[in-house]
């Protein structure tokens, strides 16, 4: 369902994508944005990931650079990674308080995720285990490139709905060039938040089969969600168009589930994950080292 409701959705986005681009320049305009987009999207492919994490600030982890703590973390990733049949990713830490995480990368082989060390210091050890294994969701189900596509063609409707102010005015008139620039880039956008909330809730559940325990991500969820607005995200702020990336909308006044919310709320998630926990026994992921089930950070 998830998957179909993705298909569909991108084809709307290209299908927008292409109508604008016959609107600002017929056939011709269509075609030059084609070529255009295809240009965008092959440069992504094979660089978005460096992109992404460099602009969120992030930092790999490497053995000068671990502390008992990171390396413990990162045993911990390796072992879900195990779990979940994928190739063991990168790992990378963002200085900043807000809890948080994301994944990145074309594919499982050259995966990587991100956590914040506002997540490490906030969550214990079980809910680190199922923030991650919802990212490692992501990277199996190759959302990463998915939403990697989404915002690169979301992004080249709002370039040329700027061009159609100046390229499309013989066609479409002042009032159509002007229509253009406005509605093209919101109903883009809107797309592709929808992309980001649908595959949210894909990655909930195959992360919670991952970790063997919905509760450990349940729990998880409700912490970041009163994290991330009690702190602030600097490098999320900045680069606000990599929001729907993060776990949870690392940019500080997000409100309910809606047209305008990047993720579903934090409050539908938790709730189909507590379903999930009532309809089968947990069989939690072995975890090197000892498992602390009380509340408060493990770091």
């Amino acid at each position: 369902m998830g998957t179909a409701k993705t298909f569909v959705l991108l084809a709307m986005l290209t299908g927008l994508f292409m109508a604008i681009g016959y609107l600002i320049g017929g056939v011709p305009g269509m075609a030059i944005a084609f070529t255009v987009a295809a240009a965008m999207n092959a440069f992504s492919y094979w660089n978005a990931d460096k992109i992404v994490l460099k602009m969120q600030g992030a930092r790999e982890l490497t053995p000068e650079t671990t502390t008992p703590m990171l390396r413990t973390f990162a045993n911990d990733v390796a072992s879900l990674a195990e779990r979940a049949g994928l190739p063991a990713p990168k790992i990378y830490i963002i200085e900043t308080p807000q809890p948080n995480a994301f994944a990145t990368g074309r594919n499982p082989q050259h995966a990587a995720v991100a956590a914040t060390t506002g997540l490490l210091g906030m969550l214990t050890r079980e809910e680190v285990a199922g923030v991650m294994a919802h990212e490692l969701a992501h990277v199996q189900n190759r959302d990463t490139l998915t939403m990697t596509i989404t915002a690169t063609i979301a992004g080249a409707i709002g370039m040329l709905a700027n061009f159609a102010l100046f390229f499309g005015r013989e066609r479409t008139g002042l009032i159509g060039s002007l229509a253009i620039m406005i509605i093209a880039p919101i109903a883009a956008g809107l797309v592709q938040m929808a992309i980001s909330r649908s595959r949210e809730y894909v990655a909930d559940a195959r992360g919670a089969e991952i970790c063997g325990n919905p509760l450990w991500l349940a729990s998880a969820l409700e912490k970041i969600e009163r994290g991330a607005r009690a702190s602030v995200n600097v490098q999320a702020e900045r680069n606000p168009a990599m929001a729907h990336m993060y776990i949870s909308n690392p940019l500080n006044g997000q409100g309910a589930d809606n047209l305008f919310s990047t993720h579903p709320s934090t409050t539908n998630r938790v709730a189909v994950l507590r379903r999930m926990a009532g309809e089968q026994m947990s069989t939690p992921a072995d975890l090197p080292g000892p498992a602390r089930r009380a509340a408060g950070p493990w770091g």
